[in-house]
C-alpha cells in the first residue's frame, strides 16, 4: 500500500503553500476569547467552516452566526442534526462531521488538543493534518498541543491567548456553603442527580447540564442559570468544551471518572480545562472540591493557577485512507500504523468493535462481494452508539441496518422500511416517565436522528429527520421539565432573587388563609401563626418567612382587631386543650393552680405583638372564664354558693376539686357525720348521693364531661408535657358502658362520670341505677339477703353474661350457685319489685353504703337500712342452711346463681359483734326518729361494753324478728325435727 501521509502537504509543496494558507494555532487557557476570535475571523471572511468538539457547543456559535448572517447564510452539520440551506457559506459542524469536501476560504478547529484522546483523538488528527481553509486555517487549544503541533506542522504560527482573569484556589467547602454562582461538577449522572437534590432543598435549586442532553434541554437548562433563576449549576466535564456560562466557582464533587474502561484521577489539564469554566471575561475565578472529593495536592494546585501542563506526547491517528477491496483489506487499512514521530495508532473504537461483530454474520457475509457493499457496511458500523448498550446489541441492530440497505431485490441499493422505522421511534415518542425513562428515549432517539441524516438510507429523508427532529424536541422538553420540577423550587428561587434585589414583593392573602407572594404559594395563616409551605427546608423555609413578613403584618393586625371584637359563638374549645377561632388554633390551655381557669398561652409568631397581643390575650381569658361558667354552671355554682357551711362546705371543695364526681367509699366518714341539713344543702346544688358515687348528674352530659376531661388533663400534666398525647378516647357520648382501657390513668374514667368495674367501664348514673333494682330484692331476703341478675340489671348498663358478672365483682359482690325455691307470680308484681326512688330518703343510700361497699359499718350509722349482721348470720350459719336444705323436698326448687355483699372483716378476719341487735328494717316501720349525731347512739354506748359482750350475751330464748334470717332457721329446724306448722 503507498505511504498514507502522502496525502498530506510536504517539503517544498508546504512551503509554496504556506503564505496562501496560512495555519494559525491560537493557544492558551479557558477564558482566553479563543473560540470567539474564531468566529469572528470566519465572519470576515466570504466563506468559513469551524469544527467544535460538542454538538451543544455546535449549536450556541451556529445561533450567535445565525444573528449576525442571516439563517440562509448558515448550515449547522453534526451527526444528529443537519440544517442545510442551498445559499449556506458558513457551516458549524462538530469535528466528526466536517464536510471536508467542501472549500471554504476559512477553517477553524476547536479544542485541537483532543487530538491526544484516545476514543476521539484520530478524528481531531485528521482534522489537524488535511482540513485547510483557501484564505486562512485556524486550530485552537491549549498549550499543551504547541509541541506536537510544531513538530508535525512546522509552519504554524503560533499565537498565546492569556487569561483574561486570575485563577485562585478557595479550599474545601461544604455544598450548602458554596457561593452563589457555583458550578458544581461530577462525573456520573446517579451523582449530579444528588447534589442537584441537595442544593433545591438548601438553596432554591440548581440547573443541570450533561453530555447526554439535546441542546435543546441543556439550553433551557442553562438559560435558567444565566437568568438568576436559579444560582446553581451542576454539571458533568461537559462545561469544561467552550460552553459559556457566568460561572464565578467551579467546585470538584469528585477528582475522578470513568473513561469507559476504567475508574482513575482526573489529570492536570483536565482539572484545568474544567476549573477554566470560573471567572468571565476580566472577573476572576475561583475553584475548590466539595463533598467526598480528595483536595489536589499543593503542586497540582499550582499548576492549574499558573496554567502550567505538562505537553501532550502523541496524537492519535488512524489511516484516512482505507482499502474496501475486501473486509480483511479494510481491517488492515485500520490497523497500519503511522509511522510518523508523535502520533500513535488509535486503540480499537466502537466502530470497529462494531464491525468486527457484523462480518461474523452468516447473512452479512453474503452481501459483501463488492467494495461498495465493504464501504457500506463500514459507514453502518460508524453509527454511535448513544444508547450505551452492550456491544452485542448494538452491533445487531447495525446487522439489521446493513440488511435493509443491501436488500437483493434492490442490487444493493436498499433503504430502511418505513413501517419497521415508524415502529422503532413509535415507542420512543412518549412523554411519560421520570428523568432516568425520559434520558434514555433521548439517547435512543439520537441514534435514529443519526440514521435519518443519512439520506441515501431513507425513502423520504427529509421527512424522517423532521419527525425525529420532533421526537427529539418533545422529549427535551419534557426532560427539561422533570429536571425542573425535580431540582429547582421555583418559588424559592424567585423569591431569594427578589429579596437580594431589595424589591417590593406583591403579597396577598386569600380567603383560605393562603399566602401568595409574587404569585407562589408560599405558606399559610392558621389564626395568629405562619405555617411554611411543610415541602420547603433548610434554607427554603428561612426564605418563605422573610418573603412572607410583609404580608403578614397587616394582616395580623387585622386579625386581631377582629378577635377582639368577635362574639363568643365564633369561639370555640377542643378536646384537646385549643381556644379555635375561624377554625385554627390561636391559644392553648395549660394547668394552674386553680382547676376551673386553666392558663391561656397564645398560639402567635413574633408578627402579632405590643397592644395587640395583650388585647387578644385578654379577650381569650375572658372569654374562657364565661364558657367555664356556661358549661359547668352547676360546679360553679357549687364553687361559689354562699349558702353551704362546715363539712358540708369540705365536700364541696373536694366536689369542685375533682370536678363533679367522687367514689363514695372515699368520703365515707365525711358523709356519715352530716346531718339532713347539711345533706340538703347540698343537694338543692345538684349534689346527689349514691351508693356508690357522690356527684352531680347534671355534669354526666356530653358537653359538660368533654370539657371536665381537658381541665382535668390539663390539670394533671406537667409543664412540658402533653397532657393528651397518652389518653385513650373518652367513652361515646350515649354509651352506658364501654371496655375499660388498663392503659388509662387514674381517674381518667371518673372524670367523664364513669366507674371502673372489673373489665368496664360503667356510668355512674347507670351504676346507681343497678344498685335501685338490686337493694329491694335484698330487703325483701327473698334470697337469703342475695339477689340474681335480671335483664333489667344488665339492660341498663349495656352488658351482659361474664362482662356483667366482672362488673359485679368489681362491685364487691361474690356469687354462690344455691338451691332455692323461686319467688312465686304474685310476689314479683311489677308494683312490689319497683325500685326505689334514686332521690328516695337518705336512709337507702346509707344502707347502699353498708352493703354493697364492703366497708364495715358503725353503730352510729343510723340511717342504714340493709343490717349486715343479716348476710354475715347468713354466712355464719350457712352449714346448718345447706344441712336443712338438703333434707328440703326437691320439689319447687331450683339451682341459682345468688349474689351478696362480700363483707371484709378487721381484727384478722374475726366476726362482727353484736349480730343480735334489732335489724335497722324496723326502726323505719315503726316510724321512730333518728337519734341526731350530736347525741350518743346505741352503738355507741355499747362499745364501752364491748369487753364484756361475750360473757353477758344472754342465751337465745326470746322470739327473733319474724324477718330476720335467724327466723327463718328456726323456721327449717321445726321442719326437720317434725315440729314445723
Amino acid at each position: 500500500m503507498s505511504n498514507p501521509f502522502s496525502q498530506y502537504p510536504s517539503g517544498q509543496t508546504r512551503d509554496r503553500l504556506a503564505e496562501r494558507r496560512r495555519i494559525t494555532a491560537v493557544l492558551g487557557p479557558t477564558n482566553t476569547g479563543k473560540t470567539h476570535l474564531a468566529v469572528e475571523r470566519m465572519m470576515g471572511h466570504e466563506t468559513g467552516m469551524i469544527g467544535l468538539p460538542l454538538r451543544l457547543l455546535a449549536r450556541e456559535v451556529y445561533d450567535r452566526v445565525v444573528k449576525a448572517k442571516g439563517s440562509r447564510n448558515v448550515a449547522l452539520i453534526t451527526g444528529e442534526e443537519k440544517i442545510l440551506p442551498a445559499s449556506a457559506r458558513y457551516f458549524i459542524c462538530t469535528v466528526e462531521a466536517m464536510p471536508l469536501d467542501r472549500e471554504v476560504d476559512f477553517l477553524a478547529v476547536d479544542e485541537i488538543q483532543l487530538s491526544a484522546d484516545r476514543e476521539r483523538g484520530h478524528t481531531f488528527t485528521d482534522r489537524l493534518l488535511r482540513a485547510r481553509g483557501h484564505a486562512e486555517t485556524m486550530m485552537l487549544g491549549s498549550e499543551t498541543a504547541r509541541g506536537l503541533i510544531q513538530k508535525l506542522l512546522p509552519e504554524t504560527h503560533f499565537i498565546n491567548r492569556p487569561r483574561f482573569s486570575e485563577l485562585s484556589w478557595t479550599g474545601s467547602k461544604k455544598i450548602t456553603r458554596l457561593p452563589r454562582r457555583s458550578a458544581i461538577v461530577a462525573f456520573s449522572a446517579d451523582q449530579v442527580y444528588a447534589i442537584a437534590e441537595l442544593i433545591r432543598r438548601q438553596r432554591g435549586g440548581a440547573a443541570v447540564v450533561m453530555g447526554a442532553l439535546s441542546p435543546r434541554t441543556r439550553n433551557a437548562q442553562v438559560a435558567l442559570y444565566q437568568s438568576g433563576e436559579v444560582d446553581f449549576l451542576v454539571a458533568t466535564d461537559a462545561i469544561g468544551m467552550g460552553l459559556n456560562m457566568d460561572v464565578d466557582h467551579v467546585a470538584f464533587a469528585s477528582t475522578q471518572k470513568f473513561d469507559g474502561r476504567q475508574h482513575r484521577p482526573l489529570q492536570v489539564s483536565e482539572l484545568a480545562q474544567i476549573a477554566g469554566r470560573a471567572g468571565r471575561y476580566m472577573n476572576n475565578g475561583t475553584f475548590g472540591v466539595t463533598g467526598d472529593a480528595a483536595v489536589p495536592s499543593e503542586e497540582m494546585i499550582s499548576r492549574i493557577e499558573s496554567h502550567q501542563f505538562e505537553p501532550e506526547r502523541v496524537f492519535q491517528w488512524r489511516n484516512p485512507h482505507l482499502d474496501f477491496s475486501s473486509v480483511s483489506a479494510l481491517m488492515r487499512s485500520l490497523e497500519i500504523p503511522p509511522g510518523r514521530p508523535g502520533l500513535a495508532r488509535a486503540q480499537v473504537g466502537d466502530d470497529l468493535e462494531a464491525l468486527s461483530r457484523m462480518v461474523r454474520d452468516p447473512d452479512v457475509s453474503a452481501c459483501l462481494r463488492s467494495p461498495y457493499a465493504i464501504q457500506r457496511l463500514w459507514e453502518v458500523a460508524q453509527v454511535p452508539d448513544f444508547r450505551k448498550t452492550l456491544a452485542s446489541e448494538h452491533a445487531g441492530l447495525l446487522t439489521r441496518i446493513f440488511l435493509f440497505l443491501m436488500d437483493p431485490s434492490t442490487e444493493g441499493r436498499g433503504h430502511i422500511p418505513e413501517d419497521w422505522l415508524e415502529r422503532q421511534m413509535g415507542r420512543l415518542d412518549r412523554t411519560d416517565g421520570d428523568i432516568d425513562i425520559l434520558a434514555a428515549r433521548l439517547a435512543h432517539i439520537r441514534t435514529w436522528t443519526y440514521v435519518a441524516n443519512r439520506a441515501d438510507w431513507l425513502h423520504n429523508p427529509a421527512h424522517w429527520q423532521e419527525h425525529t427532529r420532533a421526537i427529539e424536541d418533545r422529549l427535551s422538553d419534557a426532560l427539561h421539565e422533570r429536571l425542573t420540577q425535580r431540582f429547582i423550587d421555583r418559588r424559592t428561587s424567585l423569591l431569594m432573587k427578589r429579596l437580594r434585589q431589595n424589591e417590593d414583593l406583591m403579597t396577598a392573602v386569600n380567603g383560605d388563609g393562603e399566602i401568595l407572594v409574587e404569585g407562589e404559594f408560599v405558606g399559610r395563616l392558621e389564626g395568629f401563626m405562619f405555617v411554611p409551605d411543610p415541602r420547603a427546608e433548610g434554607e427554603q423555609g428561612r426564605v418563605l418567612r422573610n418573603a412572607a413578613s410583609q404580608a403578614l403584618a397587616g394582616e395580623i393586625a387585622s386579625r386581631a382587631q377582629r378577635l377582639t371584637t368577635a362574639p363568643d359563638a365564633d369561639i370555640s374549645l377542643s378536646e384537646h386543650g385549643r381556644i379555635l377561632w375561624a377554625g385554627h388554633p390561636v391559644a392553648e390551655l395549660k394547668g394552674s393552680d386553680n382547676v376551673l381557669l386553666p392558663k391561656v398561652e397564645l398560639v402567635a409568631g413574633e408578627e402579632l405583638n405590643g397592644i395587640a397581643r395583650e388585647s387578644v390575650q385578654t379577650r381569650l381569658e375572658a372569654w374562657l372564664r364565661v364558657h367555664v361558667a356556661q358549661v359547668l354552671a352547676p360546679l360553679v355554682a357549687l364553687r361559689d354558693a354562699t349558702d353551704i357551711e362546715g363539712l358540708a362546705r369540705g365536700i364541696a371543695f373536694r366536689l369542685v376539686e375533682n370536678l363533679g364526681s367522687l367514689k363514695r367509699e372515699s368520703m365515707a366518714e365525711d358523709v356519715r357525720a352530716l346531718d339532713q341539713a347539711a345533706r340538703g344543702q347540698l343537694r338543692k346544688h345538684g349534689v346527689r348521693f349514691g351508693a356508690y358515687s357522690i356527684f352531680m348528674p347534671a355534669l354526666l352530659k356530653p358537653a359538660p364531661a368533654r370539657l371536665c376531661l381537658t381541665l382535668w388533663a390539663l390539670n394533671r400534666a406537667g409543664a412540658e408535657e402533653d397532657a393528651f398525647s397518652k389518653l385513650p378516647a373518652p367513652p361515646t357520648p350515649g354509651l352506658t358502658s364501654v371496655p375499660a382501657d388498663p392503659a388509662a390513668p387514674s381517674g381518667f374514667y371518673e372524670t367523664v362520670g364513669f366507674r371502673v368495674c372489673g373489665t368496664r367501664a360503667v356510668r355512674i348514673d347507670m351504676l346507681e341505677r343497678v344498685a335501685d333494682l338490686i337493694r329491694p330484692i335484698i330487703a325483701a331476703r327473698t334470697y337469703n339477703g342475695g339477689f340474681i341478675v335480671t335483664p333489667d340489671m344488665m339492660s341498663l348498663v349495656g352488658c351482659s353474661g361474664e362482662e356483667f358478672a366482672s362488673l359485679l365483682r368489681g362491685l364487691g359482690y361474690r356469687s354462690q350457685v344455691e338451691r332455692v325455691t323461686p319467688p312465686k307470680a304474685e310476689e314479683t308484681k311489677p308494683e312490689e319489685a319497683k325500685p326505689e326512688e334514686p332521690s328516695a330518703t337518705e336512709e337507702t343510700f346509707e344502707m347502699a353504703e353498708t352493703a354493697f361497699t364492703g366497708q364495715e359499718e358503725t353503730e352510729n350509722s343510723a340511717e342504714a337500712e340493709t343490717p349486715a349482721p343479716a348476710e354475715e348470720a347468713a354466712v355464719l350459719d350457712g352449714a346448718q342452711t345447706n344441712e336443712a336444705s338438703e333434707n328440703e323436698e326437691s320439689s319447687g326448687q331450683v339451682e341459682m346463681e345468688i349474689w351478696r355483699p362480700q363483707r371484709r372483716r378487721h381484727g384478722g378476719g374475726k366476726p362482727e359483734t353484736n349480730r343480735n341487735r334489732k335489724p335497722r328494717r324496723d326502726k323505719r316501720k315503726t316510724g321512730e326518729e333518728q337519734e341526731p349525731r350530736g347525741g350518743k347512739s346505741p352503738r355507741q354506748s355499747e362499745r364501752g361494753h364491748r369487753p364484756q359482750q361475750k360473757q353477758d350475751r344472754k342465751p337465745r330464748e326470746r322470739e327473733p324478728d319474724p324477718d330476720s334470717p335467724f327466723a327463718a332457721l328456726a323456721v327449717l329446724k321445726n321442719r326437720v325435727n317434725g315440729n314445723g306448722s
